[in-house]
Formats: structure tokens, sequence, C-alpha cells
């Protein structure tokens, strides 16, 4: 008697799942959403994409070291400048005979001798942007090998093309060459890759460089300076731009690539360059005075 209510009951409809949060049905979205030129859906309302945490060595720059660096640079000046010497031309602009020709200054380039701007509190020197880059050889047989830097570079700078709604961001970029070199270098041939950072992750990027990887590196000094004894009028001591490089074995000290190590197929050296808003002469001194600043080591030997 006791198995036919069992059947019974086990003939009979499934009860329904009891949920302790009745929660209704999502409505339905009448109208799908328009897609961007990439196939992604754009949202009905805007979306801001902000930092979600202060830059601490963005605020050291501007709180602390643009103090220092103004009064390390200033240098006065009590009445207007005078204008400039005029140089003279290789050929008479007027002559007939020399107007299609390429007329350079008497005495080369003049580029060395620019002066500096006019010292002032909107003009002190900072950074616009860092741009690190690599070259890859093995590339120019198989671009393939291209993607171990592409990896890399995408997880040290976090950066995409246009990433973060940010129209100027180009992300990570293939070097292409521009002219052909020994025969084996042809123009429109990837050979490496770069990436530009600009603003709070410029700044992290430098932390992070001078605090997990400069200090691990072995037998490393700082950057080596060049002597005291060169002349500033080339035009590396005007440009305001400062390039470090870093070996291979620097790869895998960056928080971002020791996690995963295993996933790249191997180790690539990198190059540096810190681009700042200086010019004129003295660009290069003050470009290294601001770096100093952020806790990157220089010596001279």
């Amino acid at each position: 008697m006791s198995a036919a209510p069992a059947v019974a009951r086990a003939a009979g409809p499934a009860r329904q799942a009891f949920s302790l949060r009745p929660s209704r049905t999502p409505p339905k979205i009448r109208k799908p959403l328009k897609r961007d030129d990439q196939g992604l859906p754009i949202p009905r309302c805007k979306i801001f994409v902000r930092d979600t945490h202060p830059s601490r060595m963005m605020d050291h720059y501007f709180s602390t070291l643009q103090d220092d660096l103004m009064y390390m640079t200033y240098v006065h000046e009590s009445g207007p400048r005078k204008p400039p010497r005029e140089i003279r031309l290789k050929f008479d602009p007027e002559d007939p005979y020399s107007k299609n020709r390429v007329n350079t200054p008497v005495g080369g380039s003049q580029l060395g001798r620019k002066p500096a701007p006019v010292t002032s509190w909107d003009n002190v020197v900072q950074l616009e942007r860092v741009q690190i880059h690599t070259m890859i050889k093995e590339a120019t047989s198989n671009r393939v090998n291209l993607l171990g830097p592409i990896m890399m570079m995408r997880a040290l700078s976090g950066e995409t093309e246009g990433g973060g709604g940010r129209h100027t961001s180009e992300g990570v970029q293939v070097v292409r060459s521009i002219k052909t070199v020994g025969g084996w270098l042809r123009p429109r041939m990837p050979i490496g890759a770069k990436v530009d950072l600009k603003g709070p992750k410029m700044y992290d990027f430098i932390s992070t460089l001078t605090e997990f990887v400069l200090p691990r590196l072995r037998e490393y000094t700082g950057f080596v300076m060049p002597a005291s004894t060169q002349q500033n009028f080339t035009p590396s001591s005007v440009s305001g731009v400062v390039s470090i490089g870093l070996p291979p074995e620097a790869m895998g000290l960056f928080p971002q690539i020791e996690v995963n190590l295993d996933a790249y197929p191997g180790s690539y050296g990198m190059h540096i360059h810190f681009i700042t808003n200086a010019e004129g002469q003295g660009a290069q001194n003050k470009a290294r005075a601001l770096l100093s600043g952020l806790q990157v080591p220089f010596v001279r030997r």
C-alpha cells in the first residue's frame, strides 16, 4: 500500500523551484543597440572613464619637483634679448642660377646654437610622453616574431587603440623600415614595435621602472652620462630627449610580465625615450635633472 502513493507522486508534475528572493524577468529591449565601425555596441548613455587612483609620482612632480626645477634652471634676464645674428647663406637667394638649390647657412647647421627660451613659470621642464621602442631583427624573415614584443608592450603599457574612449591613444604600433639598407631591409618592412605613454600611465611606468626593475639589475650603477668635456652644441644636446636602453634580462623584472613570464616566447630588450618640453641650449641637462628628481639614476665615468 505504501508503494502506490510514491509512484503517484513520482508520476505527478514536477514542482517548480521556490526562490527566497523573487525577481521579475528583465524587460525586453525592443530596439537593438547601434554598432560602431568595429562592430562593438554603442551604449545609449555616455560612459566616462576616469582614473581609479591618483598617481603618486605625478603628485610628487606637481607638488615638489616642479618648484625645485624652477629654482635650479632659472636664468634671470634684466632686459629684452638682442635680435639673433643674421647668418649669411651659402648662395644668393636672388640669383636665378641658385634659386632651386638647397641654400644652407655658412658654417653648417645652426641648430646647436639655438638659445633656450626665456625662463618663466609656464615653461618649466616637464615630461610630455614616454616612448618604449624595441627592434626585432628576426621579424625581417617572419613577421610572426613580432607577436612576442607586441604582447610585452601591451602588458607594460595597458594601451590599446582608442582605449578608454581616448581618441589620442594609438596603442602599440608596428615600426616599419623607411629605406633599403644593405639589401636585407626593404621599405615598409616590419622591424619592431613601439608604444607612447602619456598622462598618469607615463608616471606609473617610471615608478615601476625605478622601484622594481632598476634596483634588481645585476652590476648596475646608473645610466652613463657623456663626459663633462663634451661640447654642448650638438643637435642632441638641444633636443630635450633622454634615451636609455634596457637589456633583455630586464624584461622579466617588470611585475606585469613576471607573473606570467612563460607566456612570452623570448626576452626582448627595449629603448625608453623620455621626451620633455625642454629646448635650446642646456635642454639635455634640464631633462636629466627632471629624471633625476623622478629617481632615475645617472653616473659619469
